[in-house]
């Protein structure tokens, strides 16, 4: 059964209390584009772990530094954006994973309880983090089987608008080529054996991500809630007779 998510570009600490109290226990972060310097990242990540909360890190980048970053933090997985091809994708998504499996250095802060680990902790944190490359690029199409393949690579994360953009056609419409894309992502999963997640906005996409076997939908962004909510709220004042 798919679990579903929240998309956040803030650390805003109340938002993560309320979405709580209505029982979300999983959240994307969005660290590219949104507002978590590295400081309130800890703080953030923190705290959703002292929540129980499940949370995966879109990092900044695809270098080193970003993702060990986030998972040195406590995020329990990272969507890495920016991958070009497959060797890229190798180069880039070792850094999730220790060797001999990896690259990842070694930090003994949150992820150890800030104290030794003995010699199973790292097979087990390398099961336990998730590492999903951002499928946003023509290129990263082009080669989605075979990044989908590597060792280093837990499963997909589409990225439809930028994945259109990229590709010179404009605003994604979740038209038949967009879908396309999104299809041969999951497919490129399953052939596999690994998860995949969709940015599913609409009840169309939540379909399709259904009948494709998606792992998680990330069904809303934080600040479009908050629009819609406001939206919602002026609706029900016109309808009361106020404008």
């Amino acid at each position: 059964m798919p679990t579903y998510s929240l998309w956040m570009s803030e650390p805003q600490f109340a938002y993560v209390e309320i979405a709580h109290t209505c029982g979300i226990r999983r959240l994307v972060i969005d660290i590219e584009h949104g507002l978590f310097p590295l400081g309130e990242l800890d703080k953030f990540l923190a705290f959703t772990k002292a929540k129980g909360m499940h949370v995966l890190a879109k990092v900044a980048g695809p270098q080193p530094e970003a993702i060990q970053q986030a998972l040195d933090c406590g995020s329990d997985g990272v969507i890495i954006p920016h991958i070009m091809d497959v060797h890229q994708a190798a180069e880039v998504c070792a850094t999730a994973k220790f060797p001999p499996r990896g690259k990842r250095s070694y930090f003994g802060g949150r992820p150890v309880g800030y104290r030794r680990p003995d010699d199973s902790f790292y097979a087990a944190e390398d099961r336990r983090t998730r590492c999903y490359p951002l499928i946003e690029t023509p290129e990263s199409l082009a080669d989605v089987e075979a990044i989908a393949a590597l060792d280093v690579v837990d499963g997909l994360f589409p990225g439809p608008s930028d994945l259109c953009l990229s590709s010179g056609r404009g605003t994604y419409r979740f038209d038949a080529i967009d879908q396309a894309a999104i299809v041969r992502c999951a497919q490129a999963a399953k052939q596999n054996g690994k998860d995949w997640i969709m940015p599913a906005w609409t009840p169309a996409e939540r379909a399709l991500a259904l009948a494709h076997g998606a792992s998680e939908l990330v069904v809303s962004t934080q600040f479009a809630l908050i629009r819609n909510g406001i939206e919602g709220l002026q609706r029900t004042l016109k309808a009361e007779g106020l404008e």
